[in-house]
């Protein structure tokens, strides 16, 4: 039988250092032909994928541009127009692999909702930051023209507004992805977290937030009830220590260890952190499923010899090194 993999892809899978459109095309181009290797292992593939950087620069240019005559327009429409751009990308230059290999299937990009609860405290408290630095004396400025507007101070680097950032309640176009799934098709969805929207009365409305794309990843892989939910990173494995000199890998771990390591602060926030707390989460949701973390140059490595962290619901014999 078919196994289900979703892919999370971390930003270095569409953008690294330069943001040109020519640039974040080759990057795609040099994801997509990575993927289709799991196509041609016989994975049914579901893809989602970061946006942060691309949301950014489109609410740079929306500030820029704000006028009567063309209004900025509010966060999750952006987040909207990054998942089709973005999906535009992968699924033309995955379809140009798949061709070249062989394999006829179509690449469905789904520009997804995702569910958050009104209720959810991070409305209160927002601490996503977005867009530019400011001054105080901007800011000052800034809260007269929105004072529904958040904004804080940056490690000494200036001011940036903040967004809430809730966790993710369900995906609300989970049937539709699965019925392309089981017709064959290979699925991008739920891009940078998914647009969130909120229940109210009986309508669906869009709010000024930002979700973690690591825990909508763990949410759709719990939802399709994913065989595996693997996260493609910028490391090839979860570390102890890291960065010190009693650095050390984890190949295997289980939940109730890895909740003990979460515990003690081994993993950095905004780093690897959601990383590790959604697979942990994915499996405790999916107990049959397991999670892994790798990087993604490793990713035939993880195709041919299960390379990376590999987090599972229940304990396995190979501890960490």
């Amino acid at each position: 039988m078919e196994k289900t993999i979703v892919v999370a892809l971390g930003g270095n899978a569409i953008l690294e250092k330069d943001p040109t459109y020519e640039a974040q095309k080759a990057a795609v181009e040099r994801t997509a032909k990575l993927l289709v290797r799991l196509v041609e292992k016989g994975y049914k593939v579901i893809i989602t994928h970061g946006n942060g950087p691309q949301v950014g620069n489109l609410l740079l240019q929306q500030i820029a541009g704000d006028s009567d005559k063309t209004p900025a327009l509010p966060l999750d429409s952006l987040g909207a127009m990054t998942q089709g751009s973005i999906g535009y990308w992968l699924s033309n230059s995955l379809a140009k692999y798949l061709h070249r290999a062989g394999i006829h299937k179509d690449v469905v990009p789904v520009v997804t909702q995702t569910v958050v609860d009104r209720n959810d405290r991070a409305f209160s408290r927002p601490t996503k930051p977005i867009g530019p630095f400011y001054t105080e004396e901007e800011v000052d400025i800034l809260n007269l023209q929105n004072p529904m507007f958040v904004y804080r101070e940056d490690s000494g680097r200036g001011w940036r507004r903040v967004v809430p950032s809730p966790r993710p309640v369900r995906i609300l176009e989970i049937e539709g992805i699965k019925s392309l799934i089981d017709a064959g098709q290979i699925v991008i969805a739920a891009g940078g977290g998914g647009v969130p929207v909120v229940e109210q009365d009986d309508e669906l409305v869009g709010v000024e937030a930002v979700i973690d794309k690591d825990f909508t990843a763990a949410k759709l892989a719990e939802q399709v009830h994913a065989d595996e939910f693997l996260i493609l990173t910028s490391v090839g494995n979860v570390y102890l220590d890291f960065g010190k000199p009693t650095q050390r890998e984890i190949t295997h771990i289980d939940a109730n260890a890895l909740n003990k390591l979460i515990a003690k602060k081994q993993f950095a926030e905004g780093s690897m952190l959601p990383k590790v707390t959604a697979a942990k989460e994915f499996v405790e949701n999916v107990p049959d499923g397991k999670a892994i973390i790798t990087y993604l140059d490793g990713l035939e490595d993880f195709i041919e010899h299960g390379a990376g962290t590999v987090i599972t619901r229940w304990p396995e014999s190979v501890p960490a090194k």
